[in-house]
């Protein structure tokens, strides 16, 4: 198996296998080749707060090329989390949550290209996704100050008032967005992750690498096939095990997988887990017996989106949104007893032959 993901703890463990010579970019560490053309070749870097690890297959590749394709890699992604980072004070959707209300502001293609798709994504979940949480998602103490407690029910519904996709007015034409009301704050972290994939996957792709296998924090995009000619395998995690392990495998060759899921970061209170998966609908966070959804597309950016609005929207909502729009769709649901059911849609079982 090429990767077991680990969205729980934002890293990568090797599964079933070796992971063979570990290439870093960006951390002080080398890189390494010389290696026969069956072997893979990786190299892995620290952004957006997690880890990412790269994979090539197919082809022999230089010590200067794969110097080069490891620092076009961690430019891409770097690049995202400088723009779109709600911690670092000068990106530009920092800066764009300071501006005030009413007034166009011009944005770069990359941050316009993320909210174009999150209102895609919000239109289609019917704000099951919503890239205005923000402030619920600060109130809930999942933001830059980690407070892990419940907070008072005045807080969260004043929070709650300046939530709400339709706020956010994009203008394709000078390619601007504006706010309703100053109050209105974006969160992209539902979907810029998987939009940073996708810049990487251009990156490697630009430079004529047919056979990748990218992994930012548990998002995933593949192209071609991995180093014994067959399509990428990837792991699901198993929700809450430990010590981790995959719960199934997904062949992906030219595709993307993003995993939602309750258990990544969440705090407990008076026996109740409260996941940063957040309902914007409710304002709170989700409540139901959906632990993971995991979505398979053609870029990573949308399977990011979706995966976090079916998680949001929950077992049955979820369900009925993925099979109405054919999405490739594999759902874990925690019954009462804590006991795991699987669930495939057709597009998913037609990719693993899950029943």
């Amino acid at each position: 198996m090429d990767t077991l993901l680990s969205p729980c703890r934002r890293r990568l463990l090797g599964a079933f296998g070796g992971l063979g010579a570990l290439a870093f970019t960006g951390c002080g560490e080398r890189v390494r080749s010389g290696q026969s053309a069956n072997a893979p070749l990786q190299f892995a870097g620290e952004t957006m707060g997690t880890a990412y690890l790269v994979k090539l297959a197919g082809a022999e590749v230089s010590a200067a090329r794969l110097e080069r394709l490891a620092a076009d890699v961690h430019a891409a992604l770097d690049g995202v989390d400088r723009g779109m980072s709600l911690y670092r004070p000068d990106s530009e959707l920092m800066r764009f949550n300071r501006h005030i209300a009413a007034t166009p502001l011009p944005l770069s293609k990359d941050l316009y290209a993320v909210l174009a798709a999150g209102q895609r994504v919000a239109e289609l979940s019917q704000g099951a996704f919503d890239v205005s949480v923000a402030p619920l998602v600060n109130a809930w103490g999942f933001g830059s100050e980690k407070r892990r407690v419940v907070p008072a029910p005045g807080e969260v519904q004043a929070k709650r008032a300046a939530v709400d996709y339709r706020g956010l007015r994009l203008d394709a034409g000078h390619r601007a967005a504006t706010k309703a009301h100053t109050g209105l704050q974006v969160d992209l972290g539902g979907i810029a992750k998987g939009y940073g994939v996708d810049l990487a996957a251009r990156a490697l792709e630009a430079d004529g690498v047919e056979n990748y296998m990218i992994e930012v924090g548990g998002e995933v995009r593949t192209r071609g096939r991995n180093a014994q000619g067959r399509p990428w395998q990837i792991g699901i995690e198993e929700p809450d095990a430990m010590p981790q392990r995959a719960r199934t495998v997904v062949p992906l060759a030219g595709r993307s997988m993003a995993t939602s899921g309750d258990y990544r970061i969440y705090f407990e209170q008076a026996g109740r887990r409260y996941s940063h998966e957040i309902d914007p609908r409710t304002a709170a966070p989700i409540a139901h017996g959906l632990a993971s959804v995991t979505v398979v597309a053609d870029d990573c950016m949308s399977a990011d989106g979706l995966a976090t609005s079916l998680i949001v929207l929950g077992p049955q909502a979820g369900w009925a949104l993925a099979q109405r729009e054919s999405l490739a769709a594999w759902f874990i649901v925690r019954d009462a007893d804590g006991r795991l059911h699987d669930r495939a849609t057709e597009a998913f079982a037609a990719l693993t032959g899950a029943a």
